[in-house]
């Protein structure tokens, strides 16, 4: 008789769980609190445009190449992707751009035009990030199921020990003099939730996802790869149910016996949560979770976000499918997310606009544009607050590009703190999970498996490997090789 698991949550680690335990044998059934599968990568339609709700950098594509190799499948059989050029666009405070270029060489010359002699060390740079890269994803990031600090520890990481020990910033500030081009390389981190000051530099591999591996998009967005992973799922005979929250998980002898969704009671023999960690543990008696409020509110969090989505009526000229505004400090606004966390003076912004680059995402004639201010975590959310800022990044998108664009708003919908504590229940309203310090690193993180609940499981963004998209894929593979161990491989 099959082993029925049941998943918490329809983001990328509780997609990638039910396929792979799906692939297994077991029984899967996922339970999805919202009206649309996704997690933070659900989408929506409004008036012609399409929006992607969260993640919009496609990023490290032989992740998803592997996931869905293990599958028969390859990225190309269920959806199209294009590789940008420009990736993207960097906006400076005196006017001034950096478009980052599709290949290395490009990149390179841009860096030389800009300081002489950086090319070169451009060169070196991204030799030693594609060796951590190589090194983390072929030798750590499939393996590292958060038990360990032998997990670290292998002759090559021991030949690395310094870039555990150093910060990223301070070893681009070493090569790079130029502090543009030092902004730029640190951009990358923030996909890993923390102050380039407080990440190891040997996350430097992100520089060469960047750079080396290249900016892709899906051609109709993220949700294509949420689609991809739930058809897959399905070819197994998992099972998915909406509008469904989880209400309590059902201890019975100190092992999962089911679950409580609106009123009705579901059996199981193991239980996978993809959803928030803290909140799953609140499905518990007190005395059966793992780690306190206490605990969770001395993490260093990555931050939030407040995101705008506009759909307008006319097309905007110079601007490409990445912006990044980074035509304020960088610092101050690091600053105000995690050492002195306030609403920011003068934020940092990115636009997304990805009717650039397949126009059927907006109508003909338009644009659909997707904002995302990086904001601290548990700030008071008003919408006095937000129409604040909206106008604040208007005027600066509309000075960058000399046109006015505002009274062109034909659709307009906000979404902050309040909607990720709502619709994620996301401790703190945070975006991204546990940012990646060093001391929140492989088995540092939250465990993948209850020491408390036996047959309870664990995946996502606060455990391991860390945040973002890639990572959250590989997690749900981690949790699902240790549940075929234990339950098939005995």
């Amino acid at each position: 008789m099959k082993k029925k698991v049941i998943i918490i949550g329809s983001g990328f680690s509780s997609l990638s769980a039910a396929c792979y335990l799906g692939k297994a044998g077991f029984e899967v059934c996922v339970y999805e609190k919202n009206n649309d599968f996704g997690g933070r990568a659900r989408q929506f339609k409004q008036g012609g445009f399409t929006f992607d709700m969260g993640p919009s950098w496609y990023w490290m594509p032989d992740v998803f190449e592997k996931f869905f190799n293990d599958f028969g499948k390859k990225c190309s059989d269920l959806y199209e992707i294009k590789k940008l050029n420009p990736a993207y666009r960097v906006i400076f405070e005196d006017g001034e751009e950096i478009k980052i270029g599709d290949s290395i060489e490009n990149i390179m010359q841009t860096f030389e035009e800009i300081e002489k002699g950086s090319g070169k060390k451009l060169r070196d740079f991204l030799k030693e990030c594609k060796e951590n890269y190589d090194l983390a994803v072929s030798n750590m990031l499939y393996k590292m199921p958060g038990k360990s600090v032998f997990e670290l520890i292998n002759y090559q990481t021991i030949l690395k020990t310094g870039l555990f020990i150093t910060n990223i910033k301070s070893q681009i500030n070493k090569r790079f003099k130029n502090p543009k081009l030092r902004s730029v390389l640190q951009f990358p981190v923030l996909f890993l939730g923390a102050k380039p000051s407080q990440t190891p530099a040997f996350y430097n591999f992100m520089n060469f996802a960047d750079f080396g591996l290249g900016t892709w998009q899906p051609k109709n967005g993220f949700f294509d790869v949420i689609l991809s992973m739930i058809a897959t799922a399905k070819n197994f005979g998992v099972k998915f149910y909406n509008n469904s929250p989880v209400q309590e998980i059902l201890v019975k002898n100190k092992s999962v016996h089911g679950i409580k969704t609106k009123n009705k009671i579901v059996k199981c023999d193991i239980i996978v949560s993809g959803a928030d960690y803290s909140h799953t543990e609140k499905l518990l008696p007190k005395i059966l979770r793992q780690y306190s409020d206490k605990y969770w509110s001395n993490r260093t969090w990555s931050p939030s976000s407040l995101l705008f989505y506009l759909g307008l009526n006319t097309k905007i000229n110079d601007l490409d499918h990445h912006n990044l505004f980074f035509d304020t400090d960088f610092d101050n606004h690091a600053d105000e997310i995690y050492s002195n966390p306030k609403w920011p003076k003068s934020p940092l912004f990115y636009l997304n606009i990805t009717s650039k680059t397949f126009n059927h995402t907006a109508p003909k004639g338009c644009e659909n544009l997707f904002i995302l201010i990086p904001i601290a975590t548990d700030l008071d959310d008003n919408e006095k607050t937000r129409e604040k800022y909206f106008n604040l990044v208007i005027k600066r998108i509309e000075n960058k590009i000399n046109q006015k664009i505002k009274n062109s708003i034909v659709y307009k919908r906000s979404y902050c703190i309040k909607e990720f504590k709502d619709d994620y229940n996301s401790f703190g309203g945070n975006a991204y999970g546990l940012a990646n310090t060093l001391t929140q690193t492989a088995f540092l993180r939250p465990k993948l498996e209850s020491k408390k609940v036996k047959k309870l499981y664990f995946s996502g963004q606060l455990t391991v490997p860390g945040p973002g998209v890639p990572p959250s894929i590989v997690s749900g593979k981690l949790v699902s090789d240790l549940i075929i161990k234990d339950e098939i491989n005995i």
